[in-house]
């Protein structure tokens, strides 16, 4: 089953359809670059077919590292949020629908060589554009429960921490530990799977969701594909949270704690340890994280400006891939000055600790090092509701964990909502 039954699924996207949640619409005149479209943007959402676009490019130069050198690297995002009730009267229904196109190739894999990256919009080559979600859902017992079904990625609700939005890095994102291991559902490559969430009294959820093992087709990178592979097994991710502010209609910021786990279903082999034969013994991946996000205070006594920190641990194994476990510090200051109320300025650290299997397999163990550090720094400064212009730097300490020079990143983010 593969893009016929990608094709299946996209038509029965678009024919049912609907947003998870009932959501004010934006003043697409006012807030994107193409604007209302004649009014026929605003209608549409009224009907139930919220268009939503964005672009990005990052364009950063580093110095030390793998090498000295400049890259650029692109995104594109398409989406098509639709609400089943007010487009074909299924109560508690929704569906998206999902297209990117990733352009450009090499901050980090041909410069930096960090553990962790340096933008998250950069992907392995070939670039690819490709049908990233599509999914529906349908809500239960006045919308506690959400069931979910289709391409589905997990870091687009799993351990995620608004106030690191804003950064680069992808390690704010999908944990680098996890990230590293051996099909994660998660950008730019997601995999078909079930979500349910249940939501008590706006403040405590619990979700979780099992997905194929092995997104799309390896053997084809460019291509989106529905495959259930022998041997692709499962992937498996829970997460426990609590949304201290959720009932506080009038708060502006971010409050939020979770605690998750995920595993696969299917082993891989030992970076190290073997069988008496010789032969690399067989594990199972998993981990976990730990997470916590609280508005520390606002700015001027505008509920619109505030300073917020975060903190998240995370954790793997450590048998089967590089990082065993990382921590990210970091600071989220919206509207840092009065006059300029809808900026954000991010200042962040990660330490992510090298797996002692794998410094052990190394050519010359000795001169690897425990740790990868990261320091980011940036300010996002809004020109216009639909047009931001983001100065960045990054010191990257022990890139790849060798002996490799430190590495300074110096560059900008360009981005649009279309």
């Amino acid at each position: 089953m593969q893009r016929s039954a990608l094709v299946a699924l996209s038509c029965l996207a678009f024919a049912s359809s609907a947003l998870a949640e009932e959501e004010a619409l934006p003043n697409f005149a006012e807030d994107t670059l193409t604007g209302d479209w004649g009014g026929a943007r605003s209608a549409a959402a009224q009907s139930g077919f919220l268009f939503e676009g964005g672009a990005k490019i990052d364009a950063l130069s580093n110095h030390g590292g793998q090498s000295n050198g400049s890259k650029r690297v692109s995104h594109l995002d398409l989406k098509l949020k639709m609400d089943l009730d007010k487009a074909a009267g299924w109560s508690g229904g929704s569906a998206l629908i999902n297209m990117i196109s990733d352009g450009g190739w090499g901050p980090n894999a041909r410069h930096v060589g960090g553990q962790m990256g340096v933008t998250n919009i950069e992907v392995g080559a070939p670039t690819t554009t490709r049908l990233f979600q599509a999914w529906l859902q349908q809500g239960f017992l006045d919308d506690r429960l959400a069931v979910l079904a289709g391409l589905y990625p997990i870091d687009s609700e799993f351990f995620t921490m608004d106030s690191a939005g804003v950064l680069l890095g992808p390690q704010y994102g999908t944990p680098a530990d996890l990230a590293q291991t051996r099909g994660p559902s998660i950008f730019n490559n997601s995999a078909f799977g079930l979500r349910a969430r249940w939501t008590l009294d706006k403040t405590l959820y619990a979700m979780g969701a099992v997905l194929d093992g092995i997104p799309n087709d390896p053997a084809r990178p460019r291509s989106t594909a529905i495959r259930f592979a022998k041997g692709d097994g499962s992937f498996t991710i829970g997460e426990f949270g609590w949304l201290p502010e959720a009932a506080n209609d009038k708060f502006k910021g971010h409050a939020k704690a979770a605690l998750g786990f995920w595993s696969y279903s299917s082993k891989v082999s030992d970076q190290r340890d073997t069988d008496a034969a010789g032969s690399p013994l067989r594990r199972r991946q998993l981990g976990g994280y730990v997470l916590g996000e609280r508005t520390l205070m606002h700015l001027g006594g505008n509920e619109e400006r505030f300073l917020s920190g975060f903190a998240r641990y995370t954790w793997t194994d450590g048998d089967s891939t590089q990082l065993k476990n990382s921590l990210n510090l970091g600071l989220h200051i919206r509207g840092p000055v009065e006059s300029r109320p809808d900026d954000v300025i991010g200042a962040a650290w990660t330490r992510a600790a090298l797996s002692g299997k794998w410094r052990d397999v190394q050519p010359v163990p000795a001169v690897t090092k425990s740790s990868e550090d990261v320091l980011e720094i940036t300010y996002r400064y809004a020109l216009t509701p639909w047009f931001a212009i983001q100065p960045n730097y990054q010191y990257i300490r022990n890139p790849g964990g060798t002996t490799a020079p430190n590495a300074q990143l110096i560059g900008v983010r360009l981005e649009l909502a279309l």
